[in-house]
């Protein structure tokens, strides 16, 4: 695997995809700014080397070209002051304008290119795009594993025009070096702790973790398709019925492989989903009709951070209820410290996907984890045994 390590950038541009798909309030301002800040390593390693940096990225999904709400010029103000420079913008990332601000880029200069899905070649893959982008600098650097699953023209196609000279940057390199690390090689006992709202969404990711974990833990709402599958009562509590046989398959499954599955035996019950709702506590497979499980509850919390305390490898992904409604966000929140003591006694733990990163963030949390991972889609579809575009091209 080639790194930025692996290169002097004096006098060179590096081209780098990054992934600066951030939010932003109504006014503009980044609310939340940890994929920015997982990039500044790369880019300053190589204005430390004597490079200049040009910087591509996508904002949001914007329909069929430009939109100011979209532009990535919202983005300056931040990223120079993050880098202590003036971070200069082009308002194209292809043509005139981007090609002489690119060529005309002193040694330690930024330059910041205008949002890639301006342009619908760029999810597309066209590769005449691609070579249009690749004319900006001479090296070329993938540093945005959250859109490394995409076979983008920014991503993947554009690694074609630069045969010799391309390579990973530190979140790439470190991205893949965690996943690795858990899923090739963690350290046993190792546990898998899935949450969120369905088991649609990880069922690959369960088939490809069962035969490498000793432990899986599922909290959030996908627990309560596993609890009826087992005869359980659910009351009103999210359930895909239509995946109730997969869950008993996956229950025998584990039980073959030697897996323990850990469930609930607990849950905070609501009488609507809403923070102000009625709300107690109750057996999970003992729901009562009109209450629906919203969060694990207090025994199931110490059953579950037992489970933990006792691992050497740990992968969370999703939430255990709905942490975003205070009443309901207990269980993540002490599933969140369980790991992070963990942690402090030397496990390796790794947390990815939207709504465990924004838990980890919640709390305080994520300097108190190995490692946290900037890209959801891409990290499940590495695990899940998924080719990324945006490495396999790099890598050829």
């Amino acid at each position: 695997m080639k790194t930025i390590n692996d290169l002097s950038f004096s006098g060179k541009r590096a081209l780098i995809r990054v992934d600066f798909n951030v939010p932003l309030n109504e006014k503009f301002e980044i609310t939340d700014p940890t994929r920015i800040n997982a990039a500044l390593p790369t880019i300053k390693k190589i204005l430390n080397d004597g490079g200049s940096v040009i910087l591509m990225s996508h904002l949001g999904r914007p329909k069929g070209g430009p939109e100011h709400k979209y532009s990535l010029v919202h983005l300056v103000p931040f990223l120079s002051q993050a880098l202590g420079l003036h971070v200069k913008f082009a308002d194209d990332c292809i043509g005139e304008t981007a090609v002489r601000m690119s060529s005309e880029l002193h040694s330690g200069e930024v330059l910041l290119l205008e949002n890639l899905r301006f342009y619908k070649e760029e999810e597309k893959g066209n590769e005449e795009f691609a070579e249009k982008l690749s004319k900006l600098g001479d090296v070329y650097v993938n540093d945005a594993f959250g859109t490394a699953h995409r076979a983008h023209a920014s991503t993947a196609v554009i690694a074609k025009f630069f045969p010799t000279a391309k390579m990973f940057g530190y979140v790439m390199g470190n991205e893949l070096a965690s996943i690795d690390r858990v899923v090739k090689g963690g350290e046993k006992p190792f546990t898998a702790i899935l949450g969120g709202a369905k088991i649609s969404g990880k069922i690959e990711i369960i088939e490809n973790l069962l035969p490498k974990v000793d432990h899986l833990i599922v909290g959030g709402g996908m627990m309560f398709t596993f609890i009826k599958a087992l005869g359980g009562k659910t009351g009103n509590s999210l359930v895909e019925d239509d995946l109730l046989q997969l869950a008993t398959d996956t229950l025998d499954k584990a039980k073959k492989l030697g897996v323990t599955i850990h469930l609930a035996t607990d849950t905070v019950v609501a009488d609507k989903f809403d923070n102000e709702a009625n709300h107690k506590i109750c057996p999970a497979d003992e729901i009562p009709d009109g209450w629906m499980g919203l969060d694990i509850g207090p025994a199931t919390v110490e059953a579950f951070s037992k489970v933990i305390n006792q691992s050497k490898t740990i992968l969370w992904n999703g939430p255990m209820g709905v942490f975003e409604m205070s009443s309901f966000e207990e269980g993540t929140r002490q599933i969140a410290l369980a790991i992070a003591k963990a942690t402090s006694q030397g496990t390796f733990s790794l947390v990815g996907g939207g709504d465990s990163v924004a838990a980890v963030n919640k709390y305080d949390l994520a300097e108190k984890v190995s490692y946290v991972s900037t890209g959801g889609g891409a990290m499940l579809e590495y695990i899940e045994g998924k080719e990324l575009p945006g490495v396999k091209f790099v890598m050829e």
